[in-house]
């Protein structure tokens, strides 16, 4: 393990901001990670990337592994080479996207076909391990078993225990002193499971702690049950993690429960068909409303779309079919997002996180959430067709 430094800052109640340093680069929390699937942001060159504000950035251990090969970006320098991204990395360990996939699961890892070819595939915590350590990311993640919601409790049970002994041998095949390790809490949504692989995890020790098995179709309310009863078993002097949550009200509420970091799609997946997120809720580009809308998408944000263009030119990108407008609306809910949190990070260092809560709330009600997607390689990469008009009478 790479035991980094790591200190907290400041704290309002459970919420904190903190501060650690990785080989390449220190990060500041609260933090919201990017997610570069398949090794790459989709839609956002690097160069673009570096303007939003990324602190650090995620790629998957499942997808990588199968194309190109860890082989192939072993060979090439490791991961922060081959994508020509000089920022800390996370690789998650690859044992949420097959958790949906058809599959036989044993102690010794999980046997399945891979989804673009149906090719056999076999992984376990030692496999993981080795496609990460040749990937060389800053932090890599345990290999664990994530049950799908609704699961039955006797086999969440067998599950808890079941990771457990994974992330055991994650730990003993994790050679890489450069590269922190991340042990994960599963535990489905019962309370004394929670509590239970929280014990184990912790047990065994770990670089940080990530809180898995949620974003998967639970709702919010559930979702911060869960953290309610699993964070306060999680330790103090080291980072948190949320896996897979992104909407502006989860973040505040992860947040306001300890937690330190968090992954989605949303900014990206939503860019693609014109959705952008603003200090006063989102907004639709597509919507015939902006055609001739000449202010920026956020007055108050910094980014380079912002600083550059109108809505009434990214609508007529989108208008239009043209790929560019994808690629500015991304630039733009990345960059908002890392103000996001910056503003939150900032309201925990002067005492106003309540005020900060409160208003998010107030802009991004739950009951018009739209449902957070989990993984960008379960989507295709076609550009979306033009929206069509209504004709007005």
């Amino acid at each position: 393990m790479n035991a980094f430094p790591f200190r907290i800052d400041a704290k309002h109640g459970a919420a904190r901001a903190t501060t650690f340093t990785l080989p390449h680069g220190e990060v500041k929390t609260p933090l919201y990670m990017p997610v570069g699937t398949q090794g790459a942001v989709r839609g956002v060159s690097p160069l673009h990337l570096a303007d939003t504000g990324t602190q650090i950035l995620l790629a998957n251990t499942y997808h990588l592994g199968q194309r190109p090969g860890e082989a192939i970006v072993e060979k090439a320098g490791g991961l922060h080479k081959f994508m020509a991204v000089d920022m800390p990395m996370l690789t998650d360990s690859g044992g949420f996207q097959v958790f949906s996939l058809d599959k036989t699961v044993t102690e010794e890892g999980v046997t399945f076909a891979y989804e673009v070819d149906g090719n056999k595939t076999f992984l376990s915590p030692e496999r993981s391990m080795d496609i990460q350590q040749k990937l060389g990311a800053d932090i890599a993640m345990v290999f664990d078993e994530c049950v799908a919601y609704g699961t039955g409790k006797d086999y969440a049970t067998a599950s808890v225990d079941r990771t457990a002994r994974w992330e055991q041998r994650s730990k003993a095949a994790h050679q890489r002193e450069d590269q922190a390790l991340f042990g994960i809490v599963q535990g489905g949504f019962w309370k004394d499971l929670r509590e239970r692989s929280a014990a184990q995890i912790t047990d065994i020790g770990f670089d940080g702690y990530a809180v898995g098995g949620l974003s998967v179709g639970e709702g919010l309310q559930t979702m911060c049950e869960v953290l309610d009863y699993t964070v306060p078993h999680l330790p103090e002097e080291r980072p948190r993690y949320l896996m897979g949550v992104g909407r502006p009200q989860d973040l505040v509420e992860g947040v306001a429960r300890g937690i330190d970091m968090f992954d989605c799609v949303i900014q990206t997946r939503h860019a693609r068909s014109g959705v952008v997120y603003t200090s006063t809720g989102r907004l639709r580009l597509t919507d015939r409303d902006y055609r001739r809308d000449f202010y920026p998408i956020d007055t108050s944000c910094t980014c380079y779309t912002c600083r550059t263009f109108s809505r009434a030119y990214l609508h007529h990108l989108f208008r239009v079919g043209e790929i560019l407008g994808m690629t500015l609306a991304a630039v733009h809910n990345i960059a908002w997002f890392h103000q996001f949190m910056d503003r939150m990070r900032t309201s925990i260092q002067d005492g106003t996180f309540e005020q900060f809560r409160a208003q998010t709330h107030l802009v991004y009600p739950e009951k018009a959430a739209m449902a957070t997607p989990r993984d960008e390689g379960d989507e295709p990469a076609a550009c979306a067709p033009p929206p069509k008009y209504k004709k007005r009478r």
